[in-house]
């Protein structure tokens, strides 16, 4: 019998999951029955969890290892670890930025993507938690792509099988404004992968689709940007999507392998909004080789010294 205790958001997409304390250490059984929840659901939220953030980042390495943030140029971070990623809206000081190139750059947010669907690494899981919400709007919408490809016609099926999409992080953001130049697009990190795979978790048939697709290998620009773009429409209808309207202290786990996400629109100049994210690497742990820019994003002293704290 489950530990937990499951409220479907949809028939067959997103839960709320209560009767646990994600503070607490968790039994075998109550990890194995976490796994197979965000499994099923694709999206997990866990309300008023009262977790900090060393509990954040403890909760998190059930998962997998965890992203290090580094390597943001001049970007400073307000937090004690590295593992945390800044989602909301303030400085490292922490007040509201302001700054209008920072929030042109939140603007890509606001557009249906994948977590680091731009790596070549990737990341499985996404862990977000609510420290402080707007008085409005801020909402983060969540579609499913395990159920979109099943919609999907055959005959489309059968076009997109084996083709590939390539992903860059500096494309979504020219989507949304940000001053880009097609050319520091190119020059800039781009990965490839399947437009269609097997979910892992489930052995389900899923898209992995993003605004930060920037094209279809082989395929001509705008044509393949078309199919992009069909298929971005097809998998954020009704039917296949959620809004979470958030609390403080809400934790929602979404899994970046069958779901895609976007934020919803809120007076950022006005309100704070602070969210913290924790992302849960796909790669296997040492002794795999790794691309020395992504070294210490394995590095478990940084957890154990964190934890003898």
């Amino acid at each position: 019998m489950s530990t937990l205790n499951i409220r479907k958001i949809t028939p067959t997409f997103g839960a709320e999951i209560t009767g646990i304390d994600l503070n607490q250490p968790l039994t075998p059984e109550q990890e194995a029955d976490i796994v197979s929840a965000i499994a099923e659901y694709g999206v997990c939220v866990y309300p008023n969890t009262g977790l900090t953030d060393q509990t954040h980042i403890w909760f998190s390495r059930m998962f997998g290892n965890l992203w290090t943030i580094g390597g943001q140029g001049t970007r400073l971070s307000r937090f004690d670890y590295p593992h945390l990623f800044e989602a909301g809206n303030l400085t490292p000081e922490g007040g509201i930025s302001t700054d209008e190139m920072a929030r042109k750059r939140r603007a890509g947010d606001r557009l249906w993507h994948t977590d680091s669907s731009f790596t070549k690494e990737r990341t499985t899981y996404s862990l977000l938690l609510a420290h402080e919400v707007p008085a409005e709007g801020g909402e983060t919408g969540f579609a499913d792509m395990r159920g979109a490809y099943g919609a999907l016609p055959q005959a489309m099926k059968d076009r997109i099988e084996h083709l590939e999409a390539e992903h860059s992080y500096l494309y979504s953001r020219s989507l949304a404004g940000f001053p880009v130049t097609e050319e520091e697009v190119e020059n800039g990190m781009i990965a490839r992968h399947k437009l269609v795979h097997t979910h892992p978790g489930s052995g389900r048939k899923s898209l992995y689709i993003a605004s930060h697709a920037l094209r279809i290998t082989g395929m001509a620009k705008e044509e393949g940007r078309a199919l992009i773009k069909e298929l971005l429409d097809f998998g954020t209808q009704p039917q296949f999507t959620f809004n979470h309207y958030w609390k403080p202290g809400d934790l929602v786990i979404w899994d970046n392998f069958c779901t895609m996400h976007r934020g919803g629109e809120y007076d950022d100049i006005h309100h704070r909004r602070d969210m913290r994210r924790t992302t849960v690497m796909a790669y296997p742990p040492p002794p795999v080789v790794m691309d020395p820019r992504f070294k210490d994003r394995f590095d478990p002293a940084q957890f154990e010294a964190m934890v003898d704290a």
